[in-house]
């Protein structure tokens, strides 16, 4: 809810309220998503090297501390500075929590049969049921006059609500710190002298990283992802503009994220149990990913229709279903491709890939703005095509680490 009570109004603020230019516009949002997604990679390794909760509690208190700069941020460079720390606090937290999330999703299948989409699912959907919210809150702010200043200093509201709930309610145990623990009690103790030890955590580091960024398939994941997050990053850039054009305001963009986020609430669990029981992952992904393409192909193609908005409902709503079919998909292939204690590291890695790509990504789309409309929505539907081609050279992935690692090897 803090999230999108500001984001989907950022573009209208840089460019209408500051006056940037639209490459520039849309480099400043290339460089949020890069400090975030991008940077997932950091979050993952302090995660696995320190645990989830100090990483998400740090992560929420910059949080707060972005969202109160970028209230008061006029020129360029403070923009860009308040941005990148909001994008490098999710790069704390979410990793935490996404890994978590995963682990716990692979303990449920393993002990009830439950296909681990539909945990995954259900933290969507939950995450979705605030995302509604959020927009609306930003709409309302504007409508009231508030302006983008206040819908910031909301965001940073809700964080500090955030924050205090993690500080409250998450566990302090180390779930993989413990099972390691129990495994050294079983074994009668660890003697090995302290200088010993750091020089191992080290090595094991190292070896993380290699075992993860060597991993073809993973990488492949990795980039066909990448396909999807330059699109998705178009609802931040892309279809203000839309919105913008047909309507003469971006007034009715709260209400379309709205849309998104209700069509997750209420669709993604129900999708993903049909999904989950009937195709293989990377055939989720595949499928997903080529509906992401055709919202973009349905732009030019929908009548406007009631207030110019049919358009653009059509990208918001090809573009929710096929992220509700490919990313429950894509990140319960993490836990096949990758060994249990580097799934912080590869679970950052996923979306630091991705971030590194929307980086490079932003500013050429932002440069799009410029061109012809069908030329822009072609070009724009073949990003998440081409992710859908990388898509189809992956494993399986029925679940099951014994078949994920057989997968890999092969």
């Amino acid at each position: 809810m803090g999230f999108y009570a500001v984001l989907p109004y950022l573009a209208t603020h840089l460019g209408s309220g500051l006056g940037m230019a639209g490459w520039l516009v849309g480099l400043v949002l290339g460089l949020r998503t890069f400090s975030q997604q991008g940077l997932f990679v950091v979050g993952g390794a302090l995660t696995d090297r320190f645990g989830p909760r100090p990483v998400v509690l740090a992560g929420c208190a910059l949080r707060i501390t972005g969202f109160g700069w970028l209230a008061v941020a006029g020129s360029t460079a403070t923009v860009i500075a308040a941005v990148l720390l909001i994008g490098f606090a999710a790069a704390l937290f979410s990793p935490a929590v996404e890994s978590e999330a995963a682990r716990e999703a692979v303990r449920h299948e393993r002990d009830t049969g439950t296909p681990r989409a539909h945990v995954l699912a259900l933290f969507s959907a939950a995450g979705q049921a605030g995302a509604f919210i959020g927009p609306l809150l930003g709409s309302l702010l504007l409508l009231l006059g508030g302006g983008f200043r206040a819908a910031c200093l909301a965001g940073a509201v809700v964080f500090v609500g955030v924050l205090a709930g993690h500080a409250r309610l998450m566990p302090r145990a180390d779930p993989v710190r413990k099972r390691e623990r129990e495994r050294k009690r079983e074994r009668g103790g660890d003697r090995t002298p302290a200088s010993d030890t750091v020089t191992r955590t080290a090595q094991r580091g190292r070896s993380s990283w290699r075992a993860v960024f060597t991993n073809r398939p993973f990488l492949l994941l990795c980039l066909a992802y990448s396909g999807y997050l330059v699109s998705y990053n178009q609802l931040y850039l892309s279809l203000p503009v839309e919105v913008e054009r047909a309507t003469g305001s971006g007034a009715a963009l709260g209400w379309l994220f709205a849309l998104s986020s209700l069509l997750v609430v209420v669709a993604q669990v129900p999708l993903t149990r049909f999904s989950a029981h009937r195709i293989a992952p990377r055939t989720a992904l595949v499928t997903g990913l080529a509906v992401v393409a055709a919202g973009f192909a349905a732009v030019p193609l929908t009548p406007a229709g009631p207030g110019g908005l049919l358009p653009g409902a059509a990208l918001v709503v090809l573009l929710t279903l096929g992220q509700m079919l490919l990313v429950p998909a894509a990140r319960g292939l993490v836990p096949d491709l990758v060994d249990d204690r580097q799934l912080g590291l590869a679970t950052g890695a996923l979306s630091s890939v991705s971030g590194i790509a929307v980086l490079v990504g932003s500013a050429a789309t932002g440069a799009l703005l410029d061109v012809p409309a069908p030329v822009r929505w072609a070009v724009l539907a073949a990003i998440p095509l081409a992710g859908a081609a990388l898509a189809f050279t992956l494993p399986v992935g029925r679940g099951g680490k014994e078949q994920g690692t057989r997968a890999v090897a092969g």
